[in-house]
């Protein structure tokens, strides 16, 4: 069934918005899935924080025009779904990357972060940075470390006297 005009301004609106605020975009051809097949898929993006959509190409052209993404454009042939990391830049790679592992019928055409274009065998790159709540861990870890360094130092002082002190004992116990 055709979408009226509202309709389709609907959903141009809707994309528009999601990909204002998008961290990454990633496009993949979805020929050949089962619906079930779609659903499940859906299901996990939305666990992960991903939009997941099927759009229209001229749809998704208007949409990401006035973003970061309009990069995306000139590549946007053929039955796409367009996922946009909402929560942090690899999600949505990531998703795509492992459910294509599983199903070799979804094929990612084309992703973009930051105004660029990225080269589908390049995906693994973006699916592998990590998420906000991994960062925080690894900053944290970092930030920690100098101090954990000074305590030990400092735990190392007395202990170094008790070993000499022991060491003189047994010596004069001799």
């Amino acid at each position: 069934m055709a979408l009226t005009l509202d309709q389709k301004k609907a959903v141009v609106a809707e994309v528009a918005e999601v990909a204002s605020s998008a961290h990454s975009a990633v496009a993949a051809e979805y020929r050949g899935l089962t619906v079930s097949q779609l659903t499940e898929l859906r299901i996990k993006a939305r666990e992960s924080g991903v939009y997941l959509r099927v759009v229209k190409n001229s749809l998704a052209r208007r949409a990401m025009a006035d973003t970061e993404f309009a990069c995306m454009s000139d590549g946007m042939t053929g039955p796409l779904m367009l996922a946009f990391s909402v929560e942090d830049p690899g999600s949505a790679a990531r998703i795509l990357r492992d459910y294509a592992k599983e199903n070799k019928k979804l094929i990612i055409k084309l992703a973009a972060v930051g105004g660029q274009v990225i080269d589908p065998s390049d995906i693994g790159r973006l699916a592998n940075l990590p998420t906000r709540d991994e960062a925080i861990a690894q900053l944290m870890s970092v930030m920690k470390a100098p101090f954990d360094k000074f305590a030990r130092t400092l735990n190392e002082v007395p202990g170094k006297l008790v070993r000499t002190l022991a060491a003189v004992q047994d010596s004069k116990g001799e």
